[in-house]
């Protein structure tokens, strides 16, 4: 009797192994990956690897094309994406290509708050946040100190006492900087066209009036590089990878973060609708977010990183830059651009057509 009870245990717990296999979901060692040139360098992609045995396919891409094949499977194919904040939104709301992120699966001790509370605010669907912030780049001010030390913000390019020596882009970014110099909120008022009518035309009169000012509109990054570097032009709107660039060359000429905050765009995560790797997902924001892997990607690529620590493994060059010109307190001050309603761009491309056409 004892016999036959220790063989049905034994069958019994056999059966049981079998049912929980059977059972058992294994976990996929494939993390596919869309996104930018740069942002997953190959050996972060290897150690990754190493300590998760997790594979990551990583396919090169742009916000346009995220969009395109998310929506051509309907959110299929891929297991995280990385499209700039400002293309999330609307498109979760319209096409349904991604899916809300749990930030209690996401380790946001390790990043800006500022950041995160930036990305949370503007990648919102009925409530519920898309997007973790990764990298991200700003526009500000790129001056000659010595000859231009009282130019801390935009409208400061307007000052008759530099006329000639200033220069701008005619963008969209213009008419936003200015827009909060001259104490706007321009993004307060993209659901309103009515009132953003108002504020173009407002801002228009204003860059119509300094046109004897400035030198011209730049639309060459390198023209405008060589412009500051021979002191034909003593300051203009620019990114922080062009006034860092100067700096290296000549102290005098910086980056400049202005004092109504400087312009900028954040890439992120976001997962796919019908990502088939979303532990996967989590586990490879959590990783390219750690300080001393985050820095590996500012280290080579120059832009900023939501990683608040990552700074301590950056290269002094690097560190120090972003140290005088973006440290935490102009980073809780920047202006992050968020997703732009449809009809304003063109709006927006009027307005800029009168500017340039004004005698």
């Amino acid at each position: 009797m004892k016999k036959v009870y220790m063989i049905a245990l034994v069958l019994l717990v056999a059966l049981a192994g079998i049912a929980f296999a059977g059972g058992a979901k294994e976990e996929p060692k494939v993390l596919r990956l869309i996104t930018w040139s740069g942002y997953a360098p190959a050996e972060l992609v290897e150690k990754f690897k190493e300590e998760t045995g997790i594979t990551v396919e990583v396919i090169l891409s742009n916000n346009e094309e995220m969009i395109s094949k998310l929506r051509a499977t309907r959110g299929g194919g891929f297991d995280l994406a990385q499209p700039s904040q400002d293309r999330i939104s609307s498109v979760a709301k319209q096409y349904g290509i991604y899916q809300p992120i749990d930030y209690s699966k996401v380790n946001t001790d390790q990043l800006d708050p500022s950041l995160v509370a930036a990305v949370k605010k503007n990648t919102m669907v009925d409530g519920k946040p898309y997007a973790v912030p990764h990298v991200y780049g700003t526009s500000g001010l790129v001056v000659n100190k010595e000859k231009a030390p009282d130019i801390k913000d935009y409208k400061d390019l307007f000052d008759t006492k530099y006329t000639g020596r200033v220069s701008y882009r005619m963008k969209r970014p213009t008419l936003l900087a200015m827009g909060f110099s001259f104490g706007y909120d321009p993004f307060s008022l993209y659901d309103d066209k009515v009132a953003y009518q108002k504020f173009l035309d407002e801002i228009a009169e204003k860059l119509i009036a300094a046109k004897p000012v400035v030198r011209n509109y730049w639309d060459n990054g390198d023209q405008l590089l060589e412009s500051l570097r021979s002191g034909e032009l003593w300051a203009a709107m620019a990114w922080e990878q062009a006034g860092w660039k100067l700096y290296e060359e000549n102290p005098n000429i910086d980056y400049i973060a202005p004092t109504s905050g400087a312009m900028a765009w954040v890439d992120t995560f976001a997962i796919p609708a019908k990502s088939e790797n979303v532990e996967g997902a989590y586990k490879w924001i959590n990783f390219i977010l750690r300080p001393e892997n985050a820095a590996i990607f500012t280290n080579a690529e120059k832009y900023g990183t939501a990683s608040k620590d990552a700074g301590k493994f950056l290269d002094a060059n690097i560190a120090a830059n972003f140290k005088r010109g973006l440290p935490p307190e102009a980073l809780a001050n920047t202006n992050w651009y968020p997703t732009v309603p449809p009809g304003l761009e063109e709006m927006e491309g009027k307005v800029m057509d009168k500017i340039k056409a004004a005698k």
